[in-house]
């Protein structure tokens, strides 16, 4: 592991796992357990909270190419799940991250975990649009093709005001809710042709290249981008 990623055995993991989610999906092995390959199963308490942290993207390479995601990474997702249910405190945003590694699980044709009401997203509305950019950048898990929800209902409505905020998180070096405000982008009709997503993602990568985190929301949105141009 990069030692500059290894602030806390959490960040490593952190990284590791993202690592690998970056790598299956440009590879599209549908053979492949993400968690396996970043050393995590159900005893590793480190993992499962890493597992925690990039939610629903633990098994975004099994959506994005279309094959059914490895067993072992959907037992261990279960397991985050249950070791890692929100707080009664818990931010909004927290509440709907784990509400979308619920209805991930739930996708899976071997799901045993129920479907999950959505929560409330209501704070989402009068959101100034920096704020709302900032949070759907910490959704972006939810940003995957024919997933719909109130969170994705309300970044269709206000993709003038994502736009925004994808410029100006480049301009503010802020690459990872570049990426993450990118890939809602890809995800959505009616951006204006100005803002030029393609190229911007181009940039948000090569800048933000440290951060598999960035480059794993950057290729999500380069494949969804070529699942809707087919």
């Amino acid at each position: 592991m990069d030692q500059s990623h290894a602030s806390s055995p959490l960040a490593g993991a952190v990284h590791d796992l993202a690592t690998e989610v970056v790598l299956a999906l440009r590879s599209g092995d549908h053979l492949a357990t993400v968690c396996g390959a970043a050393g995590i199963d159900e005893d590793n308490r480190t993992g499962i909270a890493a597992v925690r942290v990039i939610g629903a993207d633990l098994l975004l390479p099994s959506v994005l190419h279309g094959h059914h995601p490895h067993p072992g990474d959907i037992a261990v997702l279960h397991r985050a799940v249950r070791e890692f249910p929100p707080r009664p405190d818990a931010s909004d945003a927290a509440v709907w991250s784990h509400w979308g590694m619920m209805s991930a699980l739930h996708r899976t044709a071997s799901a045993t975990a129920p479907g999950a009401d959505e929560p409330n997203a209501a704070w989402l509305e009068g959101a100034p649009w920096q704020a709302f950019t900032h949070q759907l950048s910490v959704l972006a898990p939810l940003a995957v093709p024919a997933a719909s929800s109130a969170v994705h209902r309300a970044a269709a409505h206000r993709v003038v005001d994502l736009s925004r905020g994808f410029v100006r998180a480049v301009r503010r070096r802020n690459w990872l809710q570049a990426a993450g405000a990118g890939r809602w982008l890809a995800a959505l009709d009616g951006r204006p042709d100005s803002l030029g997503l393609d190229r911007g993602l181009d940039f948000v990568e090569l800048m933000g290249g440290t951060d598999p985190r960035v480059a794993l929301h950057v290729r999500a949105a380069r494949l969804m981008a070529e699942g809707r141009a087919r």
